[in-house]
């Protein structure tokens, strides 16, 4: 199995975020994605989505994407100092150093959170072992695939 450190720079091409750093936490259950905002709705086939834009790098708010996925459904989570939240659940593809795989997301605000992305330990299953004296062990800073917007 490979190593990884406790953050490490990751991309969801679904979602066309060629990156964005991960906070790797075993001691959440789920993974979340912070969203400036999000909006659901019914598509034509009467199916549950969500619209969102995502700001994945914290000191750039100018950099922005928006994104759209199906919501596969509402569940509520309990955040790190204990408040209870309901949030809407996509499902999507990150890819971290070569490695790719589908992930569940929950969609909410992490504006005060210094990682815009929390990988869980359901995201993380039979994928890799976290050496948590380490980070960054997988890729490099992937900011750089954003040089091609405004600074």
């Amino acid at each position: 199995m490979t190593e990884i450190g406790w953050r490490e720079w990751v991309s969801l091409p679904d979602l066309d975020v060629p990156g964005i750093k991960a906070k790797i936490d075993t001691g959440a259950r789920s993974s979340a994605l912070h969203t400036a905002e999000y909006e659901c709705f019914e598509d034509e086939m009467g199916q549950s989505r969500v619209r969102f834009i995502v700001h994945p790098l914290k000191k750039r708010q100018h950099c922005f994407r928006q994104g759209e996925a199906k919501v596969i459904g509402f569940r509520e989570v309990k955040d790190s100092g204990g408040h209870i939240e309901k949030r809407p659940f996509i499902e999507t593809r990150v890819c971290l150093a070569g490695f790719e795989w589908r992930v569940e997301l929950s969609l909410t605000n992490r504006e005060q959170m210094k990682f815009r992305m929390l990988l869980g330990r359901k995201g993380l299953e039979n994928h890799f072992l976290v050496n948590p004296a380490k980070s960054y062990l997988l890729g490099k800073n992937l900011s750089v695939r954003y040089n091609r917007d405004k600074k």
